[in-house]
């Protein structure tokens, strides 16, 4: 089996791009002849020949051409996968804290472009309740913090309004049932609007499971034992907006506030607020998708 040498390689692309042998080993810091004896072993592994020699500067050969292109994208990924594996440290960190159920789609679209603007930079991401986020936020321990609330908070900058919208399992019959069962959690800050409009209704209910792990309720709701209530946009892919025809109640609009993102607290964290506004400005301008009953 034969196997191009990554150091090889590099010399080859050297002399392509300093256009002769002389100029590549001071680019390498290499003997011109320790080059040139590179480009000799490559030739002969490949059984080609890679320059063109016959005129006063050195050209590729077609077949060079070709091989410059692989060349260029074997050392790339080469000082990729030595800088990921061997370049572990940070030069800063910021912590970004979110509800449970506003993290998609938004934010991994957010920490995927923070971290191609600065990939040494440490993104911490605290999913917890929008009261504990507050709090966490008030004593320093989060750099910024979503909420989702009636109204903003002093301080708090709104990014997105959305309407809360019954969600189901797909196909699901569970909005049919009376009393209708809900799965809420304990602190969540949507359970009182969703309650009342219930009530307001005249609609009999139970809460079918209680508790403030969102995974339970997923998993409740997807098994079509109970329906949820979520803002626009923001349900898991296995679950659906319910088709109900207008036979349960509409619920109310939410803010996403934002804090901890005006300006002076330092460029890092402005950068990765700006990169939040952005997404979550787009999901609230985004269509609204089709219900599923």
């Amino acid at each position: 089996m034969r196997n191009l040498d990554i150091t090889t390689l590099r010399s080859f692309v050297a002399v392509a791009d300093q256009g002769g042998v002389t100029r590549a080993a001071g680019f390498l810091h290499l003997t011109q002849s320790a080059v040139s004896m590179q480009l000799k072993r490559l030739e002969e592994l490949l059984g080609l020949e890679l320059l063109d020699r016959s005129g006063r500067t050195i050209a590729l050969t077609a077949s060079g051409e070709q091989l410059l292109a692989y060349a260029r994208r074997m050392i790339a990924l080469n000082d990729e996968v030595i800088s990921k594996l061997t370049d572990q440290a940070f030069e800063g960190e910021v912590v970004l804290g979110v509800p449970h159920d506003i993290v998609y789609p938004a934010i991994p679209r957010v920490l995927q472009r923070f971290n191609v603007d600065f990939p040494r930079v440490r993104v911490q991401l605290i999913s917890s309740y929008t009261m504990q986020l507050k709090e966490m936020f008030k004593r320093g321990e989060c750099d910024l913090i979503l909420t989702t609330e009636a109204n903003a908070g002093d301080g708090g900058e709104t990014v997105a309004e959305l309407p809360l919208r019954w969600i189901g399992a797909p196909g699901g019959s569970a909005w049919r049932k009376r009393p209708i069962p809900i799965a809420l959690g304990r602190r969540c800050m949507f359970r009182p609007q969703v309650i009342a409009a219930l009530d307001e209704a005249g609609i009999p209910w139970e809460l079918s499971v209680e508790t403030e792990n969102d995974r339970t309720i997923e998993a409740t709701v997807a098994a079509d034992l109970a329906v949820h209530a979520m803002l626009d946009g923001t349900e898991a892919a296995h679950l659906v907006q319910i088709d109900d025809g207008g036979v349960l109640p509409d619920l109310p609009a939410h803010m996403i506030n934002l804090y901890g993102g005006e300006t002076g607290r330092g460029p890092l964290v402005e950068a990765l607020a700006a990169l939040v506004r952005q997404n979550f400005r787009m999901l609230g301008s985004a269509p609204l998708k089709a219900v599923v009953g």
